[in-house]
């Protein structure tokens, strides 16, 4: 009887938290339209403790969609737009003189980068120094200025965009940077009659804005965060996520595969899908719908891939189906 008690309560955790999640999904729906896909994959990312990259076009609602799931969840949302003179103190905060006291004395202001949820606008036209600010700060979770360290608020979450159509005056990722992001998430133009529903809703009203419901608090989100960790998943699945990561290292058309930080965030991810998707253990579609998004930056094409037109989407499936 204990043993179907304990079965009973992990099963109604799992429904539980699929409710808080479908819930959040319906809630962001009353501000973005479409973009279903994205949604799910920035909810997976946070779930994860992860980063996100985000390529589009400009116009798409990337700072309307985060701003909104900021909202649902509970969590302070900031916005940096990088440019060339943008600098790591920009970010991050600077000393200052403090002259409101008796005495006079340096305090540290700080920058928007202390905040739990934030939009990092095309993160390609920050310098390469300043792009290493924002590089702290995803993977150690505090900043540094002078000699001094910051632990940053959790839980914290950065999306980094950029532009692929404009590249004139950026600075590329590196490849050690890129590889700090769980996913790269390419958002597409919406279909005419999405685009026909955000024309209808944003040109009724001056201001429009519905009432959303804050579905999660701040304590909340770091509990479903360790949560998804427990999902289980079995050998033979975690053998394949790790099997499609160490194939991407010997391909024919790659230069550099993905290092075991890939494998770590694919199995990762798919937990936190396999949660998205009502159930309790991870099956080998999660595995396979994730393998995309967790791992094309993190695979090089060479010159004679590209020259046949491979992309690293194709790469990665192939690879899938081959298993």
């Amino acid at each position: 009887m204990k043993g179907l008690e304990e079965a009973t309560d992990e099963a109604g955790k799992y429904d539980k938290i699929n409710q808080k999640l479908s819930r959040i999904q319906e809630e962001v729906k009353k501000v973005i339209v479409g973009q279903e896909d994205v949604v799910e994959k920035l909810l997976i990312s946070i779930m994860c403790d992860g980063n996100v990259l985000v390529e589009s076009y400009p116009g798409l609602g990337k700072t309307k969609m985060v701003r909104t799931i900021s909202e649902v969840l509970g969590l302070e949302f900031s916005r940096i737009q990088n440019t060339p003179d943008l600098m790591p103190s920009d970010i991050t905060g600077t000393h200052i003189i403090d002259e409101s006291g008796d005495d006079t004395e340096f305090v540290f202001q700080k920058g928007p980068i202390f905040a739990n949820m934030i939009l990092a606008d095309e993160i390609n036209r920050a310098t390469p120094k300043t792009q290493a600010a924002l590089l702290e700060a995803m993977e150690e979770k505090q900043v540094t200025a002078g000699n001094q360290s910051f632990k940053l608020e959790k839980p914290f979450f950065l999306m980094a965009t950029q532009n692929p159509i404009d590249q004139e005056g950026t600075y590329p990722l590196p490849e050690a940077q890129s590889d700090r992001f769980l996913m790269k998430i390419k958002v597409n133009y919406p279909e005419q009659d999405e685009e026909n529903e955000i024309v209808d809703r944003f040109t009724s009203e001056l201001d429009y804005q519905p009432e959303l419901e804050q579905v999660l608090s701040k304590a909340s989100v770091i509990k479903v965060q360790e949560f998804t960790r427990q999902v289980p998943i079995a050998d033979d699945i975690r053998d394949q996520a790790v099997e499609i990561v160490t194939k991407t290292r010997n391909h024919e058309d790659l230069d550099w595969g993905a290092s075991p930080r890939g494998s770590l965030g694919l199995v990762t991810s798919a937990k936190a899908r396999a949660l998205i998707q009502g159930r309790n253990h991870v099956s080998k579609a999660d595995i396979e719908v994730m393998a995309v998004p967790v791992l094309r930056h993190r695979i090089g094409l060479n010159f004679q891939a590209e020259k046949k037109g491979r992309t690293p989407e194709g790469v990665i499936e192939e690879i899938v189906d081959g298993i």
